[in-house]
């Protein structure tokens, strides 16, 4: 394994920050409604581990694994928060709908921050994959079906997320309702001339409006 960083790897890196970031809010909104969020974190970091606490990358990776570590740190990612969603809604199922405002502001806010102009489907989809964690390039779960000036759209042909939201005892539909609301945020606030569709079929598109 190559002791050298590259562009991918904070490319990646970067990608999972944003998908912790989504983690500290959960945890601070669960916080302001007097849950028993510590102790549920207690027993989260314990099984999954902590946050990387937004550390330089150089800081902390391990240079003879590369590959290993960051598909070790999506991992501990994605079962977190599968764990704290799955707690919460155990909790209330009627807190589902704070949990997809807390989605929706931060695919907002990863839009106005990506700061370079969208214009085509295919230049929002390239931008949207700058901040999704969909697992370690080499997965490739997502395949283009069709791409034009109007349209762009692709199918997510495996499923990542379902062992980990399994490994908890959660539903991975609540992952992927969560998501939605997030990717149509960050898609119409990034260009309000398109809209996102995802169907159940597991086909995603970006059309002009």
């Amino acid at each position: 394994m190559s002791l050298f960083l590259g562009k991918v790897h904070y490319w990646l890196y970067n990608k999972i920050l944003w998908f912790e970031g989504l983690e500290e809010n959960i945890v601070q909104w669960a916080k302001n409604q007097g849950l028993p969020i510590e102790s549920w974190l207690q027993s989260i970091y314990n099984r999954f581990g902590a946050p990387t606490g937004d550390k330089p990358l150089e800081q902390i990776i391990d240079t003879s694994n590369i590959h290993g570590w960051l598909q070790d740190r999506i991992e501990s990612a994605e079962l977190r928060q599968a764990a704290l969603v799955t707690e919460i809604l155990n909790n209330n199922s009627q807190f589902k709908g704070a949990l997809t405002e807390i989605f929706t502001k931060q695919g907002e806010s990863a839009a106005r921050e990506y700061g370079t102009t969208a214009n085509t489907p295919e230049e929002v989809y390239n931008a949207l994959n700058n901040f999704i964690l969909e697992g370690m390039p080499c997965d490739r779960v997502n395949e283009i079906i069709s791409d034009d000036d109007n349209e762009f759209v692709w199918e997510t042909t495996t499923c990542l997320h379902r062992p980990h939201w399994e490994r908890v005892q959660g539903n991975v539909e609540n992952f992927y309702d969560l998501r939605k609301a997030w990717v149509e945020a960050f898609v119409s606030t990034l260009n309000p001339a398109f809209r996102y569709e995802k169907h159940a079929d597991g086909v995603n598109k970006i059309i002009r409006q």
